[in-house]
């Protein structure tokens, strides 16, 4: 298609309505969450963070969404498509509470300064950036040999744990609103209904839940006014001083700055893959550049919070989403930021209206994960999961133990296991999880192929990745956990003696060579085994 056919693709379509609201409506929640956490956890004044940290995240999200709009178009362009979606494009959700919780908490209640705190998240989401855009130039090589279901799998651990299960919990506290809201969101979204007038789905499910909210008293009047007085125009600037402050204390902050990065990259490959399996192919290391120059921009202009593609891509999709849908999210999400207005939409809409779209997309991710790739490697897809759900679960161990007053070091490691808590192996296998996850997956997956030397190289992966730590270990250090790396380095071992004994690969059936093409593998040779794919090219 020339740049003349791309032109005329229209710029919105009717589904990108739905998309709009839904899509919006989930950056809105994310944003109105990092400010209640800056203000109510780290104690920021409230000028810093709607006059600073808003509208640098809001230049981040409107450059960022603008332009995975555009490389939605010359993708539809390239490929004669008017069906293509954007990718999904937001401030990262687990990167938000690590930031909060395991970088700026700590120092905050160490030191009393919340400027303190707040300069070295800047400086960590600097060092994200960083790392993500040196990942660009490895990504689209581990994409290439890693299996969909390890992908996919690991993708829908978060979306599980991180995406859903507090929103899911919020929703339960006020079920009242938030279940209509839902019912609403899955008949639109999941079926073929349409509302008359084909009236958004999306926001005519916060309008019911709003409505629901306030005639049942759920939200105050005099806190609407309150709100409204703080709305004032900012716009962003350089905060390079504080970026330095930051920086000049650097080495605490890369024992979780560079496992996050590298789960910042590795979250992305899988949207990416996520994206391919809804039948749009982008290139991966054009994504990553965008990532880790967003947390770059980002950090440069106040913000601690690195934005990042977001899961549901395929939720998008099915919506109707085109390319209409996340240029006009990133507009109109910066635009609040720079009026300083989530603090009077927090007031308005109730957020059990808002939190069901989240629980929407964590159904969907993770049902893709199991419906995009074979049946034989629905084991796989489990064991990509289970670091994810360890992870959220020592969490939330630990933030109730926080909420006591101890800690699972206090308490003592025989009482938890005397109680039925398994938190220190829980504790292990959920550090690094996307990554733990991903290599646990491709090892599950490959061993079920009989493609044992495949299996021995994610196995060997494994043992370097723990024994520095970027795998099930608390930090980035030399030997971080050797009896983690020494079981992994057993199971290579266990691998390659397989591998020598030649078995004959699982030879895929009809089905699954469509699920596998133009995937982590294609279609199989007569007799045998799928060839790994094509390396991607970057695009200019």
């Amino acid at each position: 298609m020339t740049t003349t056919a791309a032109a005329r693709l229209p710029f919105w379509v009717r589904g990108d309505t739905n998309a709009f609201f839904g899509f919006g409506v989930n950056v809105l929640v994310n944003v109105l969450t990092l400010t209640a956490l800056c203000i109510g956890v780290i104690q920021m004044p409230a000028s810093d963070v709607f006059g600073v940290i808003l509208p640098a995240l809001g230049v981040a999200l409107v450059a960022g969404n603008v332009y995975y709009t555009w490389l939605a178009r010359r993708l539809a362009a390239k490929e004669g498509r008017s069906d293509v979606t954007a990718l999904p494009y937001g401030p990262s959700v687990p990167h938000m509470f690590i930031v909060i919780f395991v970088i700026m908490l700590p120092i905050y209640l160490t030191t009393g300064n919340a400027v303190r705190a707040w300069t070295a998240g800047i400086a960590w989401a600097f060092i994200i950036g960083v790392i993500v855009l040196i990942g660009a130039f490895v990504g689209p090589y581990i994409r290439k040999y890693t299996p969909r279901a390890a992908l996919l799998g690991t993708l829908a651990g978060i979306s599980i744990t991180f995406i859903s299960m507090n929103p899911a919990g919020n929703m339960w506290n006020y079920a009242w609103i938030a279940l209509p809201v839902f019912g609403l969101l899955l008949i639109g979204l999941l079926t073929d209904i349409r509302l008359p007038f084909n009236f958004p789905i999306g926001l005519a499910a916060l309008l019911v839940g709003t409505a629901i909210g306030w005639i049942g008293g759920a939200m105050s009047v005099p806190d609407v006014t309150s709100a409204a007085r703080d709305i004032a125009f900012a716009f962003p600037h350089l905060k390079f001083d504080l970026l330095v402050d930051g920086l000049r204390d650097m080495a605490p902050l890369l024992a979780t700055a560079i496992p996050l990065g590298v789960y910042n990259f590795t979250e992305a490959m899988t949207n990416v893959e996520s994206a391919a399996t809804a039948g749009d192919r982008y290139n991966l290391r054009s994504v990553l550049l965008a990532d880790g120059a967003g947390a770059v921009i980002g950090s440069c202009l106040g913000s601690p919070f690195p934005p990042a593609v977001y899961v549901g891509h395929p939720g998008w999709k099915a919506a109707g989403g085109r390319t209409g849908y996340s240029m006009a999210t990133g507009v109109v999400i910066a635009l609040l930021c720079f009026f300083g207005l989530f603090g009077l939409l927090g007031a308005i809409f109730p957020t059990a209206a808002i939190v069901p779209i989240l629980l929407y997309i964590g159904l969907l991710i993770g049902a893709q994960a199991f419906q995009a790739t074979p049946r034989a490697h629905a084991a796989a897809v489990v064991a990509a999961l289970i670091p994810n759900i360890a992870s959220w679960a020592t969490g939330q161990m630990d933030n109730t133990l926080a909420a006591a007053g101890t800690t699972a070091a206090e308490v003592g490691t025989g009482a938890l296991a005397g109680a039925g808590v398994v938190y220190d192996g829980l504790k292990t296998l959920g550090e690094g999880a996307i990554l733990a996850g991903l290599v646990l997956g491709a090892i599950v997956a490959f061993i079920i192929d009989k493609r044992f030397w495949h299996a021995a190289v994610f196995a060997g992966s494994g043992a370097v990745l723990s024994f520095i730590g970027l795998i099930h270990a608390e930090k980035v250090q030399w030997n971080a956990d050797g009896q983690v790396s020494l079981g992994y380095l057993f199971l290579t071992v266990v691998c390659v003696l397989f591998a020598l004994t030649k078995p004959t690969p699982r030879v895929p059936d009809k089905d699954e060579v469509e699920t596998f093409e133009g995937n982590a593998f294609t279609e199989a040779p007569e007799g045998g085994v799928p060839a790994p794919r094509q390396p991607e090219t970057a695009v200019s």
